[in-house]
């Protein structure tokens, strides 16, 4: 069983429990965070029992918690990883995000298993095997456009499998669980949770002739993901979980990026209502904010919306791969320790503590930290933290942007948010008292009793400011999560009720009603595979496949597999192999595309897809192309360093 097919997912990142948590209260339907060990994210673990604090404070709400599992595992992991998923399940946690399938051999709990990004679904073939296979919920690849989605949706069972998708964050260039660059140049697997990020580098491009192409850019760099305008097309085509990447962000990005999508699918929602196909939330209540979500206050790279409208030419971060921040204004003039700058708009402030920055004349970026900000007029004298001559090319006419709004971040770093459940009140005399019943707004009912004797009854000398006193304080629901839709008064007459009576019957039913919440709350089922097993839609596998331990290979050869090669991470591959492969095209990106030069008078047949080169220092890579898939390869081989510093690692761990 799968979420149901009416209900949108928020899905929000989690460092550690503390962001979780106010992931929640900013209105996430669903969290994932990383475990122990063995998440895609080495430095983002979290111990069983802070997950198990978020798991508590999420399903008040509601709201779902799973947790990465999501590495590629040698043999002797597999136990610690097996007795991990119970300890989480234990723990009270939803589902586990997996990569490596040799998971689904050795005994996991009774747990939802959501297929990671890292096990690469871009096909209709690949998504209705893992749901065959189990998995409950599976995130598809970023670079699919609205139809391959659709074409997805079309081919699965809502009512076994969940669709899921990259909204916002940083865009990894590659397929993912298809990138070996670290791995081969450094040791570091970015399937085990340890990427060198080869792809933020600066590269020379060298074409087949050696003549440049570009000189010290980002070719790899990709903006910021961005489907703020979307997200109807992405329900239509059947997506219901709507991802935030980040779990290496800051509290006040996941803040503030929860924030905005919440409001966007709150009004998707809302416009909806009235439509044959109604949607809602996947968690209860509803979230107020004391800011205006903005996603472009946070860290970005600029942003696209990638591929999901079809391919686009400025989809990559060429020029830098830090935050360019929005523009402010330019520079007037330079002083020996102050800068002058005019701002485009008369309300923009500038404050001790923001952070500036410029292009400097070779495009790359100059961050400029304010020590002081002085108003004059439309003109603000910045005096920077850092000495004059570090800022290279700063100079009259230059423009400044601005990256770090202290002012913001100070607003994001108090409380920020209100998320609360709505309940319906009713008040009865009873023959001893008084009983207090609150209905929420999933249904849930409790009731709480407080004693009035009969003899102590007096009706109230004003009716009206009686009742009036009753709606004030049983409306009083401080701080707990719920908040009054209405109140309904059954008392046989208008009673004169003390308030040191109405308090504690009001915070008795408050309690009573979160225990029947507890009660109520279920986990969806795990799903069930397909007997007998299916077969696998490929006969035989790669490196590329991730195949690292040995129950990995007994599912596949379960499923059909006969030829099962071992992962690029078992330092078997010495040779030149595609160590990216990526929907990204630097030929496209740089307008040397054949497809795009077909049909061009004079430029027609002169443009050809030749292999092109790029060079970090002493690394080396070749760009080759695959036109008649779009996709493009980068090239390398394994480090000899790498390989036999693996080996020694590898003799290490398979000695008793």
């Amino acid at each position: 069983m799968s979420l149901p097919d009416h209900q949108l997912e928020l899905l929000a990142p989690a460092r550690d429990a503390d962001i979780g948590i106010e992931a929640v209260n900013h209105g996430a339907d669903a969290v994932y965070i990383g475990g122990p060990s063995f998440g895609a994210r080495s430095s983002a673990d979290n111990s069983v029992q802070q997950i198990a604090r978020l798991v508590r404070h999420a399903h008040r709400f509601n709201s779902r918690v799973f947790v990465t599992l999501n590495t590629i595992l040698r043999d002797e992991e597999l136990e610690p990883a097996r007795q991990q998923a119970w300890q989480l399940y234990v723990a009270g946690v939803d589902a586990l995000i997996i990569q490596d399938m040799g998971l689904l051999e050795i005994g996991l709990p009774p747990i939802q298993l959501n297929a990671s990004t890292q096990t690469d679904i871009r096909t209709v073939e690949k998504a209705r095997f893992l749901q065959d296979a189990g998995l409950s919920q599976l995130v598809l690849a970023r670079e699919l456009t609205l139809a391959q989605i659709a074409a997805i949706r079309e081919a699965t069972d809502p009512a076994r499998c969940t669709l899921e998708f990259f909204v916002h964050g940083a865009l990894c260039v590659a397929y993912s669980g298809q990138c070996y660059i670290s791995q081969a140049h450094t040791g570091r697997s970015a399937n085990r949770g340890e990427c060198s990020q080869a792809c933020r580098l600066p590269y020379q491009v060298i074409d087949s002739a050696g003549r440049f192409v570009a000189h010290d850019k980002h070719v790899l760099s990709m903006k910021d993901n961005n489907q703020s305008e979307n997200l109807a097309a992405l329900v239509d085509a059947g997506v219901r979980s709507f991802k935030i990447e980040g779990r290496y962000k800051d509290m006040a990005y996941v803040k503030n990026i929860t924030a905005h999508y919440r409001t966007l699918l709150d009004a998707l929602i809302e416009d909806r209502q009235q439509s044959a196909r109604p949607l809602a939330r996947a968690s209860s209540g509803s979230t107020s904010f004391t800011f205006t979500p903005d996603p472009k206050q946070n860290f970005n790279r600029e942003f696209t919306d990638y591929f999901v409208l079809g391919r686009q030419i400025d989809i990559a971060a060429f020029d830098s791969p830090k935050n360019p921040g929005q523009p402010i204004g330019h520079v007037t003039q330079v002083g020996p320790n102050w800068v002058e700058i005019e701002t485009s708009a008369s309300d923009t402030v500038l404050h001790n503590g923001d952070g500036l920055c410029y292009f400097d004349l070779q495009k790359e970026l100059v961050g400029l930290a304010i020590n002081r900000a002085q108003a004059m007029g439309k003109r603000w004298r910045v005096f920077p933290k850092d000495a004059m001559a570090t800022l290279k090319d700063l100079r009259k006419g230059t423009e400044v942007n601005r990256n770090r709004d202290v002012d913001w971040v100070r607003v994001l770093e108090k409380k920020s948010s209100e998320r609360r459940i709505g309940v319906w009140a009713q008040v009865r005399d009873t023959t001893d008292g008084l009983a207090l019943t609150l209905t929420d707004e999933d249904g849930h009912s409790a009731t709480a009793y407080a004693a009035l004797p009969a003899a102590r009854r007096q009706l109230a000398h004003d009716a009206a400011a009686a009742t009036r006193n009753l709606h004030e304080h049983i409306g009083k629901m401080g701080e707990s999560i719920f908040a009054l839709l209405g109140l309904q008064v059954d008392l046989s007459q208008v009673w004169f009720v003390p308030t040191s009576l109405l308090n504690p019957l009001r915070r008795d039913a408050v309690v009573a009603l979160e225990a029947a919440r507890e009660r109520a709350w279920e986990r969806l089922p795990r799903a069930h595979a397909v007997t007998p097993p299916v077969p696998y839609p490929e006969s035989s596998l790669s490196y590329l496949a991730n195949v690292y331990n040995q129950k990995a290979r007994d599912f596949y050869a379960r499923h059909g597999v006969a030829l099962i090669a071992p992962a690029y991470e078992a330092l078997q591959e010495s040779g030149e192999v595609s160590l990216m492969i990526t929907k990204h095209c630097v030929r496209f990106s740089m307008s040397l595309c054949p497809k795009q030069a077909k049909g061009v008078t004079g430029v027609q047949g002169t443009v050809k897809a030749e292999p092109l080169q790029l060079v970090n220092g002493r690394e080396k890579l070749t760009l080759r192309f695959d036109c008649k898939a779009c996709e493009m390869h980068v090239m390398g081989r394994l480090k000899n360093s790498v390989r036999q510093q693996g080996l020694k690692g590898i003799a290490v761990f398979a000695s008793p």
